[in-house]
């Protein structure tokens, strides 16, 4: 049985029945952003799935996002009422929200908003998720973690794809070093984002994942229907990412290593990143350093410059 207390003296706090009948603290999940199924898949993960005996609860939404995207504005409706149903409080401001909540997932579809909302709730010295993709551009993300680091405020962002299984094993060394990396993801293009950050970017965090920065050059081969960006590496290492805008599509891939060949993905679902969000707030320790996510934009934005110039394009 979970119940609320809203009385003086509590401040929002919220309880649920532990072993043996004794109440204990839950500790409250904010969320800026109901206009993705995001919002309602890492609610329903902390508040009722899998997740919901960690000692966290989504208790408050804000639902506003996006301004002008037509995919987000028309989902926002059905996944607020979602959310809802789950027993979050809707309200009508972040400084609303910041005033119930202890941790905050910023989930906003559209990267452009994330900086102007992420300020008050660093300003408020709340660990922050940022869903992706961080931001429309380098710019925006570097403004972020700049903002973040002089308040001493910890956050990250991440693709659910960087916790894919398949993705942990490489990383714990399953192939030995790894010595290459091929990925394919669909490819989306959003107008007000550089290309790569509104949906290829799953396919990017994983290749990061993987091989690690140190990114040197990057070179991309465009068309309407795909593209493919390689990437060298500062050690000779290649690595590549599939974009897909036509036919059959998935999220996955294959890493090359000195002692194997392993399978990458493919995308299994969310519980794996909520988790990880979770053990952050826990700690406090983000688990993608600010370096590796810059990186991620400078590899995009070179790929961008490459579509221009059809030239290798240095990070």
């Amino acid at each position: 049985m979970q119940m609320s207390v809203l009385g003086a003296g509590l401040g929002g706090l919220s309880f649920s029945e532990g072993i043996f009948g004794r109440a204990m603290q839950l500790k409250r999940i904010g969320i800026i952003g109901l206009d993705t199924s995001h919002s309602e898949m890492f609610t329903r993960d902390i508040n009722e799935g899998a997740l919901k005996d960690r000692g966290y609860r989504v208790v408050a939404a804000y639902p506003h996002g996006s301004r002008d995207i037509p995919s987000a504005l028309q989902m926002k409706p059905a996944i607020t009422a979602a959310v809802e149903k789950m027993g979050v409080e809707i309200v009508a401001s972040i400084e609303e929200l910041l005033k119930r909540v202890d941790y905050v997932l910023l989930e906003s579809n559209d990267g452009r908003v994330h900086l102007e909302q992420a300020i008050p709730v660093i300003k408020a010295k709340k660990p922050l998720f940022i869903d992706k993709p961080m931001g429309e551009n380098l710019k925006s993300v570097e403004k972020i973690f700049d903002l973040a680091a002089r308040n001493g405020v910890p956050l990250f962002s991440s693709s659910s794809l960087r916790y894919d299984a398949n993705v942990r094993k490489v990383k714990e060394g399953s192939i030995g070093q790894v010595l290459g990396a091929d990925v394919y993801t669909p490819a989306e293009i959003e107008p007000h984002h550089i290309d790569q950050a509104w949906y290829m970017i799953h396919g990017v965090e994983m290749l990061f994942s993987v091989m690690g920065i140190g990114c040197k050059e990057v070179y991309r081969v465009f068309h309407a229907d795909f593209e493919q960006v390689v990437g060298v590496w500062s050690d000779g290492r290649i690595g590549s990412v599939r974009g897909i805008r036509k036919g059959a599509s998935n999220i996955a891939g294959r890493a090359f290593g000195e002692k194997g060949i392993a399978e990458l993905g493919p995308f299994a679902g969310y519980g794996p990143l909520v988790a990880e969000i979770l053990h952050f707030f826990d700690t406090g320790i983000p688990p993608v350093p600010p370096a590796e996510t810059i990186e991620i934009f400078k590899f995009m934005e070179a790929a961008d410059r490459s579509k221009k110039s059809k030239q290798i394009e240095r990070l």
